[in-house]
């Protein structure tokens, strides 16, 4: 895509044209972090206890690499412009455990954009998004919404 991030609208999300980006390293140690206060299964807080477990060792939360995630995005994608939030997922899916040492990114394709209607000055955007990890293996998809303000309505104010 060539408009940079900050200055997207909704007409800049093109449907069927995939983006990749962001090199986010998981640590051991914001995997516990991550685990302790917020899902403190295990798996995810005990590198010792963990190896007995089904994933033979310390795996991060998917809630984590959903948080992972959003931040790429945030910083790579979404506008800071036009973005108006997201009214949520339809779908999201765990396909492999994320370890200490993995290294994240994101590719993302838009796979509808509709103009609202009912208020026009404002578009929603689905997407498919992937979750890689260094070896490009998806870890995580989501299928999502997201809402952006239109370019005209935004000349208008």
């Amino acid at each position: 895509m060539s408009v940079p991030p900050s200055e997207r609208y909704f007409e800049d999300y093109e449907v069927g044209v995939p983006e990749e980006f962001g090199a986010y390293e998981i640590t051991e140690r914001e995997i516990v972090e991550f685990a302790t206060r917020y899902d403190p299964q295990s798996f995810h807080l005990d590198a010792e206890a963990s190896r007995d477990s089904i994933f033979g060792g310390l795996i991060a939360s998917g809630w984590m690499t959903a948080g992972v995630m959003m931040r790429l995005l945030c910083d790579h994608y979404v506008s800071k412009t036009s973005s108006m939030g997201s009214p949520g997922v339809d779908e999201l899916r765990w396909l492999q455990p994320v370890r200490p040492g993995d290294v994240l990114r994101v590719r993302i394709t838009p796979t509808e954009a509709r103009r609202s209607t009912s208020k026009p000055d404002r578009g929603v955007v689905k997407s498919f998004t992937e979750v890689l990890n260094q070896r490009g293996e998806p870890v995580m998809t989501v299928r999502s919404m997201g809402m952006y303000r239109c370019r005209d309505s935004a000349a208008r104010s």
